[in-house]
């Protein structure tokens, strides 16, 4: 079977699980890496076994590298996206696709003009999890989908995360690290938004971080960290949300659910591929829990690019794509316009509902 030769730019925290990965997608060979650091690049290199580890420019100029898997932080994402594609790469990139709404133009534009493809995590809606919540609706087990809601609720990244910083630039705040995963998987689930309302704000001007190796450290907080907001989808949905680093977690809320005419789903987190997924009919008296339908039910990050792969040496349409990234990039943006006009935020955008995964992508 034909592989497509790829290089991951972005050797942090995430890049170990993509590493981990990739040797188990039938599509994609993972033949370099690299990093600002070149001695980090190394490090996981030998880690994980890959043959190559160099500079940026060094893995761009390579010819047999055909594929870039971005794994930069969110700044840098559309800078890496631009040169890679006008290297001539295909590019898959960490979420957010970009920082700003005109950044992720330019990246679809500088795809569209190299006749090349762009792709974006979260690819969690491929997982197991969101993958059987969306049949139970395709086949209409909750009826006509009516409302939604979703809540992320956490007390923030500096009490874990090793370099926490970023997360409280611009491109960060609970709404661009986490709203990705669920506006994605809401709009796997029920299609596109056509508008948008939200109140955002900064409760905590400045955070300290507690977690090693840089615990004390003080953090300029330049991006709401508390966001609601109401989002009216093309459907006729009306859902609501919620993302914070301001609370303390592990509250009895859902991630997701989905209200219907005839019965109300319970969506797994969409952070995760797995479950658990839970149903509650009209007239019946509690939830009851649904077997997982698909495989990738553990954490198959580099689902989304093996998608992609496919669709590079066999034609065809991939799910995790650019359109849907922009798509969920603008909504998010939309949140924080609407706070600060204190009106609704009209869509420019639009994109399709993902199709379901089918059997060929079962590949973990």
């Amino acid at each position: 079977m034909k592989k497509l030769k790829i290089g991951i730019i972005g050797c942090g925290h995430i890049s170990s699980i993509y590493m981990q990965n990739c040797p188990k997608f039938e599509h994609l060979e993972l033949v370099g890496c690299a990093d600002l650091d070149v001695e980090r690049a190394k490090a996981q290199a030998d880690t994980f076994k890959i043959p190559k580890s160099c500079s940026v420019e060094e893995l761009l100029s390579d010819p047999e590298i055909e594929l870039i898997i971005n794994l930069t932080i969110p700044k840098a994402h559309a800078s890496v996206c631009i040169q890679a594609l006008e290297a001539g790469k295909h590019v898959f990139t960490e979420k957010p696709l970009a920082v700003t709404r005109e950044e992720g133009r330019q990246i679809l534009e500088a795809a569209q003009k190299h006749n090349l493809l762009v792709g974006s995590a979260p690819d969690t809606f491929l997982g197991a999890g969101i993958q059987t919540a969306v049949q139970l609706i395709e086949q209409g087990e909750i009826g006509v989908p009516i409302g939604a809601s979703a809540f992320m609720i956490s007390r923030g990244h500096e009490h874990w995360h090793p370099d926490p910083a970023f997360y409280y630039d611009l491109g960060g705040g609970p709404m661009f690290d986490m709203g990705p995963y669920y506006l994605t998987a809401l709009v796997a689930l029920l299609g596109p938004i056509k508008r948008i309302s939200g109140s955002a704000r900064i409760s905590y001007p400045e955070r300290t971080v507690l977690s090693q190796p840089k615990a004390g450290t003080k953090i300029k907080v330049s991006t709401p960290t508390h966001i609601s907001g109401v989002i009216d989808f093309e459907s006729g949905v009306i859902g609501n949300i919620t993302t914070s680093f301001d609370a303390i977690g592990g509250t009895s809320l859902p991630p997701i659910e989905i209200y219907g005419s005839e019965g109300t789903l319970l969506v797994p987190d969409p952070n995760t591929f797995g479950g658990p997924v839970k149903i509650r009919k009209r007239d019946e008296i509690e939830f009851k829990e649904v077997p997982l339908t698909f495989g990738n039910d553990q954490n198959s990050r580099g689902l989304g690019a093996a998608d992609m792969a496919m669709a590079i040496l066999e034609g065809g349409e991939y799910r995790a794509n650019g359109r849907l990234a922009y798509h969920v990039l603008e909504a998010m943006h939309g949140f924080h316009d609407s706070s600060v006009s204190g009106r609704h935020y009209i869509m420019e955008s639009t994109c399709d509902r993902p199709e379901p995964v089918s059997l060929e992508l079962q590949v973990m």
